[in-house]
């Protein structure tokens, strides 16, 4: 039964990103948005996201409460579409729709040849991120967790391969061991701090513990590498920031526990910046 409805998943999937490539990308990421800000309540609830944005902004009215839930729907259809045009913001007429603040900083990375662990959240088009980072020179590896949908993870693992980062790592214990290997080898990580994780420690988010990866305090306790947070931010539209932070240093005699609570603490400025650009749907704290 799951078979069948990841394979009805997987249709109209493709028949989507088949419209979608025949409106283009300016029409195609502004009518996915509506239609997710209409189908979006159907499939998450919305008691949950009502939750989990009052965790992150406690006095929110709630016009506001509605407003950031909608943008989020939006947001989830506009990156859905953009999956189509990836290719198109790597190589093609939608480069310039991404612009770079703190591009200093990653010349200074690529010209010293330094390893370092990128980290961000799933903001506007997260892919982006990585995107940009592996175009501008800089030698990376993505951590990613593989989707459910058997029919739909190819796909995705295809596009990311070819137009996000060639060097795609499957969280869990084999994708760890590769991403040692790199490591040695002189590359950079980048990976999201924001999914629950089975096999994290609890720290405090938004003021409740919830189960958070320890790899880039791992990362820095074995490879004694800075850490840099990246941020980005839908402007409007097909336009985006990203941001690059700068290094933040960790002691190797700091505990994991204490820097995966600076990290989330990152995180919760990020997720602050624009809520409604942040995936609230996930239960964090379950």
């Amino acid at each position: 039964m799951k078979n069948i409805k990841y394979f009805i998943q997987f249709f109209l999937t493709i028949l989507s990103f088949l419209i979608f490539k025949i409106l283009g990308p300016n029409l195609s990421s502004k009518v996915s948005g509506k239609i997710f800000e209409l189908i979006g309540p159907f499939f998450r609830s919305k008691k949950v996201i009502h939750s989990n944005i009052k965790r992150g902004v406690p006095d929110i009215s709630p016009e506001n409460l509605e407003n950031i839930t909608r943008f989020m729907w939006n947001n989830y259809g506009r990156l859905f579409a953009e999956y189509m045009f990836i290719k198109d913001f790597r190589y093609g007429k939608l480069t310039s729709k991404i612009q770079i603040e703190g591009q200093e900083i990653l010349d200074e990375i690529k010209k010293t040849k330094k390893k370092v662990i990128f980290i961000s959240g799933h903001f506007s088009n997260f892919e982006l991120m990585a995107m940009y980072l592996e175009k501008t020179g800089i030698r990376l590896c993505a951590i990613y967790r593989p989707l459910n949908n058997i029919f739909l993870n190819g796909i995705m693992e295809n596009i990311r391969k070819k137009f996000i980062c060639k060097h795609q790592i499957k969280k869990g214990i084999g994708g760890l061991k590769k991403l040692i290997s790199l490591k040695k080898d002189n590359y950079s990580t980048a990976l999201m701090i924001d999914q629950r994780v089975s096999e994290g420690v609890l720290c405090n988010l938004f003021n409740q513990d919830a189960l958070t990866t320890t790899i880039p305090a791992q990362l820095v306790k074995k490879f004694n590498i800075p850490v840099v947070p990246v941020y980005i931010e839908r402007i409007n539209d097909l336009n985006f920031k990203i941001s690059i932070n700068d290094p933040i240093n960790f002691s190797k005699e700091e505990s994991i526990e204490n820097m995966t609570l600076k990290l989330n603490q990152i995180l919760e400025t990020m997720i602050l910046k624009k809520p409604g650009q942040w995936i609230w749907s996930h239960n964090r704290w379950k």
